[in-house]
């Protein structure tokens, strides 16, 4: 962890290896969060995913090979830490995360991470997050844009970027139109990465009742304030 030292210090990945991070979903998003971490050097991760690899998969999700399709995703994933970091620990869930399931599923973690598709799941999620008192770091990406936010209890949340109502509310996000190419999805999944550490070592300040967008087309990154 030397190379980490710096950025954050001893203490910091002390923090870090003392932790537990649980990671909603193991595909685009998921995976390179995950990889990251267990580069990081973080202690414990709950990884949770019902799903297997498939073709479509192999353009974006770092732990998809043509060897493993068919094999579930959690698997791979604990393989794949084991591989980087033994010293990272990692519980697997091969079950879809429900609001039956949810706070039980992410009970002692100090971070959740978003690497979902969907937004019913993900209000799921931040439900369960604002029950249990922990902090929910969200992203979503679309063709060449990505945004992410993280929110803490008390913080404003998606419902300011898709209204109260359920009825209101897409299911599906624009990626299922426009496309998941790799190089959107490493680069946001890499400021999630970079927010768990800001969130667990105090090191940086994470980004709270805002949002960032991200339009790797043009180059533009613009915050917006939110709740306001």
């Amino acid at each position: 962890y030397l190379r980490n030292i710096g950025t954050i210090g001893m203490n910091g990945q002390i923090r870090l290896l003392q932790s537990t991070v649980a990671v909603v979903g193991a595909g685009g998003l998921g995976s390179t969060v995950i990889e990251l971490l267990a580069r990081q050097g973080i202690g414990h991760m709950i990884i949770i995913d019902d799903d297997c690899f498939t073709e479509q998969n192999l353009n974006r999700q770092v732990m998809s090979t043509e060897g493993n399709l068919g094999e579930y995703k959690v698997i791979v994933a604990a393989k794949r830490v084991n591989e980087i970091n033994s010293a990272t620990t990692v519980t697997t869930l091969q079950e879809r995360l429900t609001g039956e399931n949810a706070q039980s599923f992410l009970t002692g973690a100090q971070v959740v991470v978003d690497g979902l598709d969907n937004l019913p799941s993900r209000l799921v999620v931040e439900r369960a997050c604002r029950q249990l008192a922990i902090p929910y770091v969200h992203a979503s990406i679309g063709g060449f844009a990505g945004q992410l936010m993280t929110i803490f209890p008390g913080d404003v949340g998606l419902s300011s970027l898709y209204g109260s109502s359920p009825d209101t509310m897409p299911e599906q996000g624009i990626e299922t139109r426009i496309g998941n190419p790799p190089a959107t999805v490493a680069i946001i999944a890499a400021l999630q990465a970079q927010e768990v550490v800001k969130i667990i070592t105090g090191v940086g300040a994470p980004i709270r009742n805002q949002i960032l967008l991200i339009d790797t087309r043009e180059y533009a990154v613009d915050k917006v304030e939110l709740g306001k």
